[in-house]
């Protein structure tokens, strides 16, 4: 039994120094891979990694003059302003409502899109209805953002339309209970087409030979799709349903801007547009530094439970 140790001992001994070797022996495979791969490293480095040693601001009084060694240390005053403050609930119950609608109605668009081409036959149909649902995706915020504007206002299209059927015209930007609804429709929209491309990607994964034997079985349309195609894509829906409430509470701050105004403050103004007034138009930099952690640091925690909990429930997660 002695000797038997002692030779299972080496092997895990020798472990750390064989998986240098392999390493350097993948390198000089693969040098020109690996090459390649030096700019992205670089790039996160300095754009990503580099920028969160300014994070310390956050618990400074930030002075430019001083800069952010010289600044004076105040710990968690700001964090504690924030949290005292009268726009703290209100930014968090409307990032955490926008992000909810979002994902209740926005994430599950391009699957059902998806399954629905999945079905069609006619590659000339299918592929009009997808250049027409990705086109959304490639045009400029501010021009949708225009468009929303245009179409929503006292004399646009859709008043036109409701003035026709005997309604009332309503400037719809200026109503704060039609904002969110607003938002994620337009959302959808824009991203509708853009969103079925991986689910697309996942469908051709699935082995045709599992359709043929259900078909042999005597299984319909409906059937192939719960018992194949569903549970065909199900790993890249967990996957990017992780991710999505990963992001939760970072409901981007260019549209919100683009389109709230202060009557529209009490349902539109969300954490990272509160960041946006307060640092940038404020010069308050410690404070909407403080801000923006917290809200990082709520998305972070958010992504660990989500990935843990689909990993519990069914084993599939990001790591």
């Amino acid at each position: 039994m002695a000797e038997l140790s002692n030779v299972q001992s080496i092997p895990a001994s020798l472990a750390p120094k064989r998986r240098k070797a392999g390493l350097i022996l993948d390198i000089r495979r693969n040098k020109m891979l690996y090459l390649m791969l030096v700019p992205v490293i670089l790039f996160y480095a300095i754009f990503h990694y580099g920028p969160m040693y300014g994070a310390i601001i956050a618990f400074k009084d930030f002075s430019p003059r001083l800069g952010i060694i010289g600044s004076e240390w105040v710990g968690l005053d700001h964090f504690k302003t924030f949290f005292g403050g009268a726009y703290f609930w209100r930014t968090i119950k409307n990032t955490l409502l926008i992000s909810f609608y979002q994902l209740l109605f926005g994430f599950p668009a391009p699957i059902l899109l998806a399954l629905l081409l999945n079905e069609v036959k006619n590659t000339l149909f299918k592929r009009t209805v997808q250049t027409i649902t990705y086109m959304p995706h490639f045009i400029s915020l501010v021009v949708i953002c225009g468009i929303i504007k245009d179409f929503t206002s006292s004399d646009g299209v859709i008043n036109d339309l409701i003035a026709w059927m005997g309604g009332t015209r309503v400037t719809f930007l200026l109503e704060p209970g039609l904002f969110r609804p607003l938002y994620v429709v337009s959302g959808i929209w824009q991203n509708i087409g853009w969103g079925t491309i991986i689910y697309l990607a996942a469908l051709t994964g699935i082995d045709m030979e599992q359709y043929e034997a259900a078909r042999i079985d005597g299984a319909g349309r409906w059937k192939q799709l719960v018992n194949i195609t569903i549970p065909g894509i199900m790993p890249t829906i967990v996957i990017l349903l992780i991710l999505e409430v990963g992001r939760m509470m970072n409901v981007g701050f260019e549209k919100i801007i683009l389109l709230y105004n202060p009557s529209t403050y009490e349902t539109a103004d969300v954490v990272s547009s509160y960041v946006y007034r307060v640092g940038l138009q404020d010069f308050n930099y410690s404070f909407s530094s403080a801000v923006g952690l917290f809200n990082s640091a709520v998305n972070f925690t958010l992504l660990i439970f989500s990935n843990w909990m689909s990993r519990k429930l069914n084993d599939t997660s990001l790591w």
